[in-house]
């Protein structure tokens, strides 16, 4: 029995990107978080919704953090708490799809944040631009065997330089969810996904 699915552009899609204190979610804290839809296949930047995250008390910003995102702990002293920060992002989360370059890191940080503060994770469709620039390069090899480019590299803002997008600054939360959300729209054009599960 074969289930349909929604058109790709009849969902709603949240882009979303988190920094954080370092790269272990049972320990490292989430600092800042950007947010902006995708609306009719549209990135809809009025929307966008971005805010610093004050540290939970024992979660310290480790060093090599700093270097990537220039968040220092002063930076986030007075910023919502995440228990507040989760309220909004769970508000959106429930509408639709969440987009992500790296579920990874993103989705284990959220989902380790949600159980933390006994808030039941949502469980959204996810939908990884990693994933779909994979897809992409099993499908060019597929078609060129072999031409002789390199294959995908899974970095932002590289994979970005690589389809032809725009330069962005890197390590801010709401540039990425954009550079996220304009990557699947290049993705998702590239494989011809015409439905949620084809992505």
């Amino acid at each position: 029995m074969f289930l349909s699915s929604p058109a790709w552009d009849s969902v709603t899609y949240w882009s979303l990107d988190i920094e954080t204190g370092g790269l272990d979610p049972k320990r490292d804290p989430i600092i800042a978080l950007g947010m902006v839809p995708i609306r009719d296949g549209v990135i809809r930047l009025g929307e966008a919704w971005q805010t610093l995250v004050r540290p939970e008390e024992g979660r310290e910003i480790r060093p090599e953090s700093v270097q990537a995102h220039q968040l220092v702990r002063a930076e986030v002293r007075e910023a919502p708490p995440l228990p507040e920060v989760l309220g909004e992002v769970d508000r959106r989360l429930r509408e639709g799809a969440l987009l992500v370059h790296h579920q990874g890191i993103d989705v284990a940080f959220l989902k380790r944040a949600f159980a933390r503060h006994g808030r039941r994770w949502p469980a959204p469709p996810v939908v990884d631009t990693v994933e779909l620039l994979l897809k992409l390069e099993r499908k060019r090899r597929f078609s060129a065997r072999d031409d002789g480019v390199d294959g995908p590299s899974v970095n932002l803002s590289a994979a970005r330089r690589r389809l032809g997008l725009p330069d962005y600054q890197a390590h801010v939360a709401l540039t990425d969810a954009v550079a996220t959300a304009e990557l699947f729209l290049y993705l998702r054009g590239a494989l011809r996904a015409r439905t949620l599960r084809q992505l």
